[in-house]
């Protein structure tokens, strides 16, 4: 065999380099946050450029309040659509936990902390409910929400006004364990200038614990398998049931944790908020990188997704665009995200990387 032929012969180390390098890729485009977090860093950039107001530090304390106002109820929501359903009561479900430890406490004359924990009982009977619904009668879960969504909102408005004659609590600034549950739920601190929100570093808090939740146990391996495939997860013992029962009373415990911030940041509530949220909890996890078909997600993912909805709404009012301009970009990187995930799936699971 000549040197020339030799030098041609393939080289078993090489082609090892090769499918682990192409192995490599194929990993690093599938994961969820990728094409969210490019975005984000690109639609930053653009703002910072084109809204000078928005380069200062409150104004980015801002957006970070804003996306963590999204972001703490998109985790949940996130982790439901890795199961494979969906909530669409989640936002007026956030109203419904505050409305009750507001009433609860002011027209009792109870401790907050007492209300408190009442409401959390209401916003998991309400997760319950809606999981124990959907696995009981099979109706999707789209539709069992929507009519949980609809229920919520007529209850809000129709208690609230026959219980305070308005459609809007009283203030509960003056109630015992107000300045505690404040310090918990809406306090905020300085660093390094900017003007921190304590729902800033629950978000943070609460999507490592999620991805710790989903990627290091047994319960997120029970997740992924129910929403990918839930008879073939049924088949190799996983309870595919309780996992999706657990998932909505994740969303209730969510609703009631963002609700006692809405409840302590603004000392009164309307009874007609949290209408459409729903829509962009879904949004920012889709735009994160989760699947609309269940079975693939990341909380990370959904963390950037709201990032992304937090840097738009601020930054179309500091650039001085009209505000409506928000839900056309939501709706255009709901779609843009949809395409792009399912690129990246289907580049990502072929055997071959061109």
């Amino acid at each position: 065999m000549s040197e020339t032929e030799v030098g041609r012969s393939p080289n078993p180390a090489d082609n090892e380099k090769k499918k682990s390098g192409n192995l490599g890729l194929r990993v690093f485009l599938a994961r969820p946050e990728l094409g969210s977090f490019l975005a984000a860093t690109a639609l930053l950039a653009i703002f910072l450029i084109i809204a000078p107001a928005m380069r200062s530090a409150k104004s980015l304390s801002t957006v970070l309040y804003d996306a963590s106002s999204i972001g703490i109820m998109a985790i949940a929501v996130c982790l439901l659509m890795i199961g494979g359903e969906f909530d669409l009561s989640a936002g007026v479900a956030v109203v419904t936990s505050a409305l009750t430890v507001s009433m609860i406490s002011y027209q009792l004359n109870l401790h907050l902390f007492v209300g408190a924990l009442l409401a959390m009982g209401v916003s998991l009977a309400i997760g319950l409910f809606n999981g124990w619904l959907f696995v009981k009668t099979k109706i999707h879960s789209f539709l069992v929400t929507l009519s949980m969504f609809f229920m919520l909102r007529g209850a809000n408005l129709g208690i609230t006004k026959a219980v305070t004659g308005e459609v809007a609590t009283k203030n509960i600034s003056e109630m015992g364990g107000f300045d505690t549950l404040r310090a918990i739920f809406a306090s905020n601190f300085h660093v390094f200038g900017f003007n921190i929100r304590i729902t800033v570093v629950w978000w943070i808090v609460l999507t490592l614990i999620a991805m710790w939740l989903l990627e290091r146990t047994k319960v997120g391996n029970w997740i992924f398998a129910a929403g990918g495939d839930a008879d073939a997860a049924r088949a190799v013992g996983v309870p595919v049931d309780k996992v999706k029962i657990g998932l909505f009373m994740g969303v209730g415990f969510l609703a009631w944790f963002y609700g006692m911030h809405r409840v302590t940041a603004f000392t009164s509530v309307q009874a007609g908020e949290g209408f459409g949220n729903e829509l962009i909890y879904i949004a920012a996890a889709v735009v994160g990188g989760t699947l609309l078909t269940g079975g693939f997600g990341s909380p990370i993912g959904a963390m950037i997704g709201a990032f992304i909805f937090g840097v738009a709404r601020q930054g179309i009012v500091y650039a001085g665009l009209d505000p409506n301009w928000y839900y056309f970009f939501l709706g255009f990187m709901l779609l843009l995200a949809t395409i792009f995930n399912l690129y990246v799936r289907r580049f990502a699971t072929q055997r071959k990387v061109s």
